[in-house]
């Protein structure tokens, strides 16, 4: 019922002082939607870089409709904000290109720990736009957060030199994906959901495209429904949900919420693949909640200064 009230609400029919309200439910599911992302990669018959190219292509012309739709009666936005939300979709191009290789140049554990390192820096981020220090309760937060990441996937986690590519390609695919939040935290304040993602996917299908090619990789797929259920799931509804849920959250508690990623990622490959899930597994996703719970309750009542979801 959440995930249907955010739809209706970011095509302007449900009142503003209801979206708040979804916004946390929200980024909650579109994690769950996000977390998929890297089983339809492995699924898909086309390279890492091409399968980052038709997630955003095959959403790209169903969110310029909704865009304009949304769009509708207002002025366009300003050039120098396409233009930064554009950068931003370049950002998230050079994302979705790292991680997808690193994704098969490393454990599957260690690119999801570092491919979220995101979610810390753009806690920090939301702690310096803030311009002051974390309080208690927050910082506690962020450590059980931390801890919690670590206990869930240390156990599968491996250093070793084979790993060493991979491994960093994750880590700068997590500080790539920290700039496209920056870039759509900021376009939020004066942009609706869908022009903010319409203009971010459209930035970043073309250059995705140019590096697959570059680097030689097949783009064409012979099997579209891996393809298709990417784009749909993960650009379509991830991003859209994620998107809306930036223009009412905080840096901080989207960075942290960002962390439910990989509790869904585990519960993923137990379901499909039979990756056995341990006691110190299921004590880190009770800590990253817990910390959810304690980044919440600072926030309650706090209104934030965004605009209209019209």
């Amino acid at each position: 019922m959440a995930f249907a009230a955010v739809l209706v609400q970011s095509a302007g029919t449900v009142t503003n002082h209801l979206a708040p309200r979804l916004a946390f439910p929200a980024l909650i599911l579109a994690n769950l939607f996000l977390a998929a992302g890297p089983w339809m990669v492995r699924l898909a018959d086309v390279g890492p870089v091409a399968a980052g190219f038709w997630r955003l292509a095959l959403a790209l012309p169903l969110l310029v409709m909704l865009a304009l739709w949304q769009q509708r009666g207002k002025p366009l936005p300003a050039s120098i904000m396409v233009g930064a939300v554009a950068l931003g979709g370049l950002f998230f191009a050079a994302d979705l290109a790292a991680w997808h290789v690193g994704i098969l140049q490393t454990k599957l554990a260690n690119a999801t720990l570092f491919g979220n390192f995101a979610s810390f820096l753009f806690a920090i981020y939301g702690f310096l736009l803030l311009r002051k220090l974390p309080g208690r309760v927050q910082g506690a937060a962020l450590l059980l957060a931390a801890f919690g990441t670590f206990l869930l996937l240390g156990s599968s986690y491996e250093v070793s030199p084979d790993n060493l590519t991979g491994d960093l390609l994750c880590i700068l695919a997590g500080l790539f994906y920290t700039f496209y939040l920056v870039a759509v935290d900021r376009a939020r304040r004066t942009l609706a959901p869908f022009p903010t993602l319409a203009i971010a996917t459209a930035g970043g299908a073309l250059p995705l495209l140019l590096f697959a090619v570059a680097l030689g990789e097949q783009v064409m797929p012979g099997e579209w429904g891996p393809v298709i259920l990417l784009s749909v799931g993960s650009q379509l509804f991830g991003q859209s949900l994620l998107v809306f849920a930036m223009g009412h959250l905080s840096p901080v508690v989207t960075g942290l919420g960002l962390l439910t990623q990989p509790i869904a990622a585990a519960a993923i490959g137990w379901m499909v693949y039979g990756e056995q899930l341990s006691a110190v597994d299921a004590l880190g996703a009770l800590l990253i909640c817990a910390g959810l719970v304690l980044i919440r309750l600072p926030q309650r009542g706090l209104a934030t200064n965004r605009p209209e979801d019209h």
